[in-house]
């Protein structure tokens, strides 16, 4: 697969939601059990167990999405970290999940995917609307999953979503861009966007029958196709806002 490097196209202003993303998911990684910069939690399996715990407290459970009511945590959790010592209201995992990554490497994967398109999209619809579209394609992709799977009692976490939707958005607000791209195992070439993020999706369609992955894939599904519709919405309404400035001008 190419793994994008960087978009050609350089933007008209400093990415500053962008940075401010990639910040808090670093910072937020670096603060919860999953990372071994966070010693206070403990080594071994002490670790472990406060990161599932954790994962199940702040990660998005399908099941309490849909029911609105806390699952209790599943008995072979249960018999080897205890039961959960928590609270919460299931909604705001919709939002907390999308902070949390199990990983190091699941958190660079993400990561360099928003910084390659957040640019991008940021540019062309402005901070706030960016900030505002990068959750509202978060919340898709998670109530999405949630909604094809409701019975799940697995704790869904990662940007993925959310940051699919940007690359959703950024096919459409820059159909003729160009990426460059890492193709193992050493050719560094600049492929149109649409060649890059449309092969990413295909493998995301094509995987979604993998039931030995952990990888929500389709919750990437939802995001890519909220970022297309919103992109589109935008983009039509962009002549239109224009022409109304130009009147009141």
């Amino acid at each position: 697969m190419a793994l994008p490097l960087y978009d050609s196209q350089p933007a008209r202003r400093v990415p500053w939601v962008t940075y401010l993303l990639i910040a808090v998911n670093v910072v937020v990684f670096l603060l919860t059990p999953m990372s071994n910069f966070a010693a206070w939690y403990g080594n071994g399996s002490v670790r472990e167990c406060k990161a599932t715990h954790f994962t199940f407290e702040y990660g998005a459970v399908p099941k309490e999405l849909t029911t609105g009511d806390q699952q209790p945590l599943p008995t072979e959790v249960v018999h080897d970290c205890g039961p959960a010592g928590f609270r919460k209201a299931p909604w705001t995992t919709a939002f907390t999940s999308m902070f949390l990554h199990s990983s190091a490497l699941h958190l660079l994967g993400n990561l360099v995917f928003l910084f390659v398109v957040g640019m991008g999209v940021e540019d062309r619809l402005g901070r706030w609307r960016y900030l505002l579209a990068y959750l509202a394609f978060g919340l898709v992709a998670v109530y999405g999953f949630a909604w094809t799977s409701p019975g799940s009692t697995v704790p869904l976490i990662g940007a993925s979503g959310a940051i699919a939707g940007v690359m959703g958005a950024y096919v459409i607000l820059n159909p003729r861009g160009r990426v460059v791209s890492w193709v193992p195992p050493v050719i560094v070439i600049r492929l149109p966007v649409w060649v890059v993020l449309g092969y990413w999706f295909v493998l995301q369609w094509l995987s979604l029958g993998d039931e030995k992955s952990n990888v929500a894939y389709t919750a990437h599904i939802y995001g890519f196709v909220a970022g297309v519709v919103f992109a589109l919405l935008a983009r039509r309404a962009g002549p239109a806002h224009r022409l109304a400035a130009l009147s009141r001008g």
